[in-house]
């Protein structure tokens, strides 16, 4: 945790100087445990606990090399002193995961524990189980599926990427440094910024502009980007370390209720001012909602919902739909910048499947769907770089996994997406290469792959309502990007994951962009 204990925290300790030979041997726990091999040590009263701390800022990469050494599944001991549901059982086993996601779905409802956890989010469709979660599902996914509202999509992404992003590249492009080359610019902090004004408006129908000139701090996104990095430390730490850091407002649990107030106050904003303006068009509502298809005003003239309700709602949607997406872009363009082999056969396609159209075009549905070859570079980066690293799940009852592990009544089951992209029994002998052919099938199709293979979409019931959408926009983003610009990323080596829920960029995606000359 970044932020010291305040001193008197630290003098009611030193009262107590029977707990310091406790914190002096943990503290030596963790220095050896950093230098030790990629099996954790189970020490006595500490458990795996010091190892898990000690790599917890490499912790997709820790636990990659865990799984690899024990065949897809491990279980991480928690200390003495913790509950019994401080154990974590880590696994990228496709059949562990078929069984947890579909066959028995039922023994694995989110649960007390995952809402303790992600509180934020009240009682939202990622929180919710049972009749909760299935009357919010259909909501959602009648809303999403509207041929109105998929047509907003594509006209407000599009928008976006002309007005905001091509600009702002173009800018970039024509600028030089002092030794003669294009200014550097974060590719990643521009699809965020991206995301974030898109879903607004997808979800709130307002635009914050974020991509206007200055780009333009916003304290809602960086409280986002603080509550995901918290919500990451709450996983591997005891629950009562962070409960008592949270009771005392310090550490990262003050970061996270001042990240949570932020949050709030933006969304209630816009709760309230999207009620206040369908009040006064009542006599005109039906004209009102068919001009403004986002989410929360299909939400508010659908039924009666209290605004506690709406900010779940809006909370869930916005984590969705900002950081999942600008995440997947990011690898993508990172992936595409060490594999130019890959960019240049997506130009082809671009070139071969839309001769008769103007360079940078507004391409449709039915042209999107031609582009194969892009459709399998996009699925290979997000199974190489899933948005989401982990998913967490904990078992009503006791049971024993198709690995043979056993599962205890509310332990922490960790599936790590990250770590089964790297599986060689999972995906083969280069399943580290950057390879979209592996996607496409001996008829020039996109080769299917089960979902508890290829989770970047979730699995199950609960899988990825807006997986269309998303994959619709990144598609936009990435036509528009290569059709105008040769986009070449500096200092490749610091490109690493970040220690969050969401796979962000730790170092951002820094690049250069030159104009690319229409044929």
């Amino acid at each position: 945790m970044a932020a010291a204990l305040p001193t008197n925290i630290f003098s009611g300790i030193l009262g107590y100087p029977e707990i310091l030979p406790s914190i002096l041997c943990f503290v030596f726990l963790l220095h050896i445990a950093r230098r030790r091999g990629p099996i954790p040590t189970n020490w006595p009263v500490f458990g795996m606990l010091p190892a898990l701390i000690s790599n917890v800022g490499r912790l997709n990469h820790f636990v990659t090399e865990i799984l690899e050494n024990t065949g897809c599944t491990f279980l991480i001991k928690g200390p003495w002193f913790a509950s019994a549901n401080m154990d974590l059982l880590f696994t990228c086993d496709p059949a562990n995961i078929n069984h947890i996601f579909n066959t028995n779905f039922a023994n694995y409802p989110k649960g007390d524990k995952f809402l303790e956890i992600f509180d934020i989010l009240g009682n939202g469709i990622f929180n919710a189980d049972n009749d909760s979660w299935k009357e919010q599902r259909k909501s959602t996914h009648g809303l999403m599926a509207e041929t109105k509202f998929r047509n907003y999509v594509i006209t407000t992404s599009y928008d976006k990427v002309r007005r905001g992003i091509v600009p702002l590249l173009d800018q970039t492009a024509e600028a030089a440094d002092g030794y003669g080359r294009g200014v550097v610019v974060d590719l990643q902090d521009l699809f965020l910024r991206f995301t974030f004004d898109v879903t607004c408006i997808l979800v709130m129908g307002v635009d914050p502009a974020c991509l206007s000139p200055g780009l333009p701090v916003m304290p809602f996104a960086k409280a986002m980007d603080d509550a995901e990095e918290v919500l990451l430390y709450r996983h591997v730490v005891p629950s009562v370390w962070w409960k008592f850091m949270r009771k005392l407002r310090v550490g990262e649990e003050r970061k996270f209720a001042r990240a949570w107030v932020t949050i709030d106050r933006f969304i209630d904003k816009h709760v309230q001012m999207k009620k206040d303006v369908m009040t006064k068009n009542l006599n005109t509502r039906e004209e009102f909602v068919e001009r403004n298809p986002d989410l929360l005003t299909s939400f508010i003239n659908g039924k009666t919902y209290s605004d506690k309700f709406l900010r779940d709602t809006a909370v869930n949607l916005m984590l969705a739909g900002r950081d999942t997406t600008a995440a997947g872009l990011s690898w993508f363009f990172f992936l595409l910048s060490k594999n130019p082999e890959v960019e240049s056969k997506i130009l082809e396609e671009l070139k071969f499947n839309h001769e008769g159209k103007k360079f940078n075009d507004q391409l449709d549905a039915k042209d999107m769907s031609s582009l194969v070859y892009l459709h399998a570079a996009l699925c290979e980066s997000l199974r190489l770089y899933p948005p989401v690293p982990f998913e967490h799940k904990a078992g009503v009852q006791s049971e024993m996994l198709p690995s043979g592990h056993n599962v205890e009544p509310e332990m922490k089951v960790l599936v790590s997406l990250y770590a089964m992209a790297r599986m060689k029994g999972v995906w083969g002998e280069d399943c580290l290469e950057y390879k979209p052919e592996r996607w496409i099938s001996n008829r020039g199709r996109i080769r299917y792959e089960p979902s508890y293979k290829f989770m970047s979409f979730n699995s199950g019931p609960r899988s990825c309502l807006g997986k269309d959408i998303a994959m619709t926009q990144m598609k936009i983003m990435a036509v528009t990007l290569l059709q105008n610009y040769k986009i070449e990323a500096v200092d490749s080596d610091l490109v690493v994951p970040k220690t969050s829920i969401i796979l962000h960029m730790k170092n951002g995606l820094k690049v250069r962009v030159k104009k690319r000359v229409e044929h």
